[in-house]
């Protein structure tokens, strides 16, 4: 699978092999799951530029787990996350109580964050501040 955008960017696609692919591309579901963290990137950006604080290097941690029997052998139910769990590590200059708003407002503007919210799963979003190394 090679969908393209309106600006022109290509990805591809493809399936583990118990899935019927070649692992030759990354899966749907692990884009899912990037996109999560990369979207909760690109919206604190905005965000702390909003709160007049600063952000250095990230470090994410995103595990999905998922029942594959209903995508795999068509169990009943749906075919979605049980559960989601996104472990950030930010440098940063804010105090205690920017970095909760920092937090919360991301979590809040982001679209993909919410898509998970909403979607029923259980989801942990843990962020964790570490001061910008020329910070003090």
């Amino acid at each position: 699978m090679r969908p393209e955008g309106d600006a022109g960017h290509v990805f591809t696609a493809d399936a583990y092999p118990a899935f019927g692919g070649a692992d030759s591309a990354p899966s749907p579901l692990f884009y899912a799951l990037g996109s999560l963290t990369s979207c909760n990137q690109v919206t604190a950006s905005l965000v702390a530029k909003d709160l007049g604080i600063r952000l250095g290097h990230w470090t994410f941690e995103v595990r999905g787990d998922l029942d594959t029997a209903v995508l795999v052998g068509g169990a009943e139910g749906t075919a979605n996350f049980d559960r989601v769990q996104v472990r950030a590590t930010v440098e940063t200059d804010a105090t205690p109580e920017q970095f909760e708003r920092l937090v919360s407002e991301t979590a809040r503007r982001c679209p993909v964050t919410q898509l998970f919210e909403r979607s029923g799963l259980e989801f942990t979003n843990d962020w964790t501040p570490v001061a910008l190394p020329d910070a003090g």
